[in-house]
């Protein structure tokens, strides 16, 4: 099969209710899933299956800006016509009500997908002609597409000149104890180090929550922190239990993938509009996207260590609990190549709790998760902050991170996902003189 045809039958997979991370056992309450296509939903499946296509994001381009100028384009577009909160960043003055919210939806997403990705046009053209062919109601799907374009085209013309382009310089490791270094076995060269100068999406600025420093070498914090990546986190730990380190490695996947699926789940388990998804994937993707521009000023700024450069450069006369070890490696064994400080999946793991929680104003909801790189291995959890807790613990499983790396990481993306809820997307209050029909 031509890797064409491949990419095709991936993209119109990806329309089915079983598709790549969604299991029917992740629906709760005993229903059954929405029949009718959410257009929301669809579209961001068609981007997980791109960002996961092989050579399809550009290395130097972190893929939740595409995740958030989508589904920021998808609900203005749609809240342009619902007329139920407040604008993100482009208003339609006059938008007709009677417009066709699916079809706003779907043009404002190929839009986007196509101007980010034009090597898919073709599966996107064809993905887009069979939604519209799937619009059956009295709603104007004509308007509804103007809509959805003129807002996508907007919001790119904004984000064009975000900082994003920018190609990173050559980076200098430290050479003190304490200092981010190049990891073995394969001694990564370090990625995004420039990503923290992207404008943010909602963010006044990336320090806006910067965390303080990371633990001094010679403290008890650290000290225990250590110790307990260095048991558990070794490779073929005997202290680890069988399921944390299963926890370890099948978690080790782009974590904000598996928060968008698990943002799938919750919105078919209830059954959400086209409206509705579209203000909680914005919600998600925004605070998703602004979290990661958020940690990365911090890695840079503190540029601590990882677990195994720490455990095999160990000094006990520093630190009395740090033994070195110098062939130690992580259960993961190739460890991330950014600094440790804070943890990538303890923020963004909170953020999507965060986010969810406040969406359904309630924690308990029983969803399954599927590995992003252990095929056909799942687990499941009745809250939201299970998986939080798991996901965060999982890194220290895989040896990745030290506790504290992903306790001030869950800090930060609380007060990141706080800020966009409290502040953008809120319920509108009409005044005299809007465009209310």
């Amino acid at each position: 099969m031509s890797k064409f045809l491949m990419v095709m039958a991936l993209f119109f997979a990806a329309l089915s209710p079983n598709a790549i991370g969604m299991t029917p056992a992740g629906i709760s309450g005993g229903g059954s899933a929405v029949q009718n296509v959410n257009p929301v939903i669809e579209w961001n499946r068609t981007l997980l299956v791109i960002v996961r296509t092989p050579g399809a994001q550009p290395a130097t381009i972190h893929p939740t800006r595409s995740f958030a100028i989508m589904h920021a384009a998808v609900y203005d577009a749609v809240n342009a016509i619902a007329k139920t909160h407040k604008v993100f960043l482009v208003h339609v003055p006059g938008a007709p009500r009677e417009a066709s919210k699916n079809a706003a939806a779907a043009a404002a997403a190929h839009k986007v997908l196509v101007a980010l990705y034009p090597s898919f046009q073709a599966q996107l053209d064809a993905q887009f002609q069979q939604d519209l062919a799937q619009i059956h109601d009295a709603e104007d799907v004509q308007e509804g597409v103007s809509i959805g374009e003129t807002v996508a085209t907007q919001i790119l013309a904004i984000r064009a000149n975000d900082g994003s382009s920018v190609k990173p310089g050559p980076f200098v490791f430290g050479t003190a104890p304490g200092d981010y270094q190049s990891t073995p076995p394969n001694f990564p060269q370090p990625q995004f180090t420039e990503w923290s100068h992207v404008t943010p999406f909602a963010l006044r600025s990336a320090r806006q929550f910067r965390p303080g420093p990371p633990p001094a070498l010679n403290s008890d914090t650290y000290g225990d922190a250590f110790l307990e990546v260095k048991s558990v986190g070794v490779e073929n730990s005997t202290t680890a239990t069988a399921d944390q380190a299963l926890t370890g490695r099948f978690w080790n996947g782009a974590i904000q993938n598996y928060w968008n699926e698990i943002t799938q789940t919750a919105a078919l388990g209830h059954q959400l509009s086209t409206a509705e998804s579209a203000r909680l994937f914005a919600l998600l993707n925004i605070s998703l996207a602004d979290g990661v521009i958020a940690f990365y000023d911090a890695k840079y700024t503190y540029t601590f260590w990882r677990p195994v450069t720490a455990i095999r450069a160990a000094d006990p006369n520093v630190n009395r609990d740090t033994t070195p070890d110098p062939n130690w490696l992580p259960e993961v064994v190739k460890t991330g190549n950014d600094p440790s400080y804070p943890g990538a999946h303890g923020v963004l793991s909170a953020v999507g709790g965060f986010v969810l929680d406040s969406f359904f104003e309630r924690d308990r909801f029983s969803f399954t998760v599927t590995s992003e790189v252990l095929p056909g291995v799942t687990r499941s959890f009745n809250k939201f902050s299970s998986a939080v807790k798991e996901a965060t613990l999982s890194r220290i499983f895989a040896g990745q991170h030290f506790r504290f790396d992903q306790e001030t990481g869950n800090q930060l993306g609380r007060n990141v996902a706080d800020f966009v809820v409290d502040h953008f997307l809120t319920e509108r209050e009409h005044e005299d003189g809007d465009d209310r029909d």
